[in-house]
């Protein structure tokens, strides 16, 4: 534009609006940052700030586990099962990843008695608080409602199984304790700097003590401006009957669902 040249009113020229903002409307991610000389603009060096301290409030947020409980008695679930890892606390937990892998002896034995008095289940579900309790608080409820339709019919489902100071592992000695032909981690995800509420589900089939990674799926960003529970559950149940009927998971079964992986967005549905 030319010196002599008037923008009309309420361009962004005018106006001062950065143009690269308008595609904030698209994700949450840190983009369009801009620039104060050499350095970041002061809102978003705070903004910054603030999704550094959301995220490691995420991480020692303690689970809530009395509340989540009663909220899926209220949901129609059957009263859950609460167990540990062998990590003693917060503290212990993050320095010692291997303890959060297994339950405590205690724990053990509760699970041994609950089972002794039902069936095996052709499914367990297994809710962990992993590395963000806030993810699990906010949405383990709706996507676990949301399995549970999706998994409707002749498959048996185990009551949930609440573990506190949980790594995606520990899911594997509650699946094998309870005889289940796969075991489904709802954990919450490492907190991102624009996602402190994310969370993973790991499908493990024939689960037992010292499977490994990649013999699970993992269905990731499950939250409701990233992959939504009702997809999410969808994904899950594809993966349920297919590795059931191939007897595998993990890197033996490809995702074949023709699901979407993110969720489209109000604002790309204006868009569109």
């Amino acid at each position: 534009m030319t010196p002599d040249q008037t923008p009309a009113p309420g361009t962004e020229i005018e106006t001062g609006a950065d143009p690269w903002a308008r595609l904030k409307r698209y994700t949450p991610a840190r983009i369009a940052l801009g620039r104060s000389g050499v350095s970041l603009p002061t809102h978003e060096v705070l903004g910054f700030s603030l999704a550094h301290a959301q995220a490691r409030d995420a991480i020692h947020l303690p689970l809530d586990v009395v509340t989540l409980a009663d909220q899926l008695q209220a949901d129609g679930w059957p009263a859950p099962l609460t167990l540990r890892s062998r990590a003693r606390d917060r503290h212990e937990y993050l320095l010692r990843p291997d303890l959060g892998r297994r339950l405590d002896g205690d724990s053990v034995a509760a699970l041994q008695a609950w089972h002794t008095s039902g069936a095996s289940p052709d499914v367990a579900l297994v809710v962990g608080d992993g590395l963000s309790a806030l993810g699990i608080q906010r949405h383990a409820v709706p996507l676990l409602g949301a399995i549970r339709a999706a998994l409707g019919g002749p498959l048996t489902l185990s009551p949930p199984v609440l573990v506190s100071q949980a790594r995606v592992a520990v899911a594997d000695e509650v699946g094998e304790q309870l005889g289940a032909r796969m075991v489904a981690m709802v954990v919450g995800e490492r907190p991102g700097l624009s996602s402190p509420d994310s969370v993973g589900i790991y499908l493990t089939h024939a689960p037992r003590v010292g499977c490994t990674d990649a013999q699970r799926n993992c269905i990731s960003n499950v939250r409701p401006t990233g992959q939504d529970p009702l997809t999410a559950a969808r994904r899950l149940a594809w993966l349920v009957h297919e590795g059931l009927r191939l007897g595998v998971t993990g890197v033996a079964l490809k995702d074949h669902s023709g699901l979407p992986m993110v969720s489209p967005s109000p604002a790309h549905l204006d868009a569109g």
